[in-house]
């Protein structure tokens, strides 16, 4: 009798261990699988310094953000993205716009003299994902390089929708494409810029 006890009491503990167990946490990335094709295939006769992005504070978090109707977000802590927001964008659109234009990134590095640079500042407006309905992202953008001994700038915006149906893990891969869309919105613009500043943005 003693020992059923002891047995009950060691399955109740197992038990009550499994109960209190973490569920299983799920790292994401908005860094494609595979690098898109470059619009560029030359290449670029200047290097791009992609600068870290800026995104609203609520969200630069590893916890990935959704929203749940019109007024209402929940934050998921059993799935994150690999790094803080901001860093996870940095990483992604640094890597897709140096492949995308031909240009060598040389974020975090020292530039050789003599090569010209763009400078690439991006700050995100919104970045909203609605599992079931789409991802959109609005966000600002500039250029910005040395002519002529004086610094020259374009300001540039960027407004894209990706269809997101189906449960919440469709958000990560309609991320992914937004981004490549951005990438190579920024890209064509640099090139065409590098040759001449009066050169417009995107439509």
């Amino acid at each position: 009798m003693k020992r059923s006890f002891n047995a009950l009491v060691v399955s109740g503990a197992l038990l009550g261990l499994a109960a209190c167990a973490s569920p299983q946490i799920a790292y994401h990335t908005l860094v494609s699988p595979t690098p898109p094709v470059g619009a560029f295939p030359a290449d670029a006769p200047f290097v791009i310094d992609v600068l870290p992005v800026g995104v609203p504070a609520q969200l630069d978090m590893s916890q990935v953000v959704v929203r749940q109707d019109n007024s209402r977000v929940a934050v998921l802590d059993n799935d994150r993205w690999l790094s803080p927001l901001g860093d996870e964008l940095h990483t992604a659109l640094a890597s897709q716009i140096a492949h995308q234009s031909g240009a060598q990134d040389i974020s975090g590095l020292v530039r050789t003299e003599g090569t010209p640079a763009i400078r690439i500042l991006i700050q995100i407006r919104r970045f909203d994902s609605w599992p079931g309905n789409a991802v959109s992202l609005d966000a600002d953008w500039t250029l910005s390089t040395k002519r002529d001994g004086r610094r020259v700038s374009l300001l540039c915006s960027s407004r894209l929708t990706q269809r997101a149906a189906g449960d919440y893990t469709q958000i990560f891969p309609a991320w992914q494409d937004v981004l490549t869309q951005m990438s190579a919105q920024i890209a064509q613009t640099a090139r065409r810029w590098s040759e001449n500043t009066a050169a417009p943005c995107p439509n």
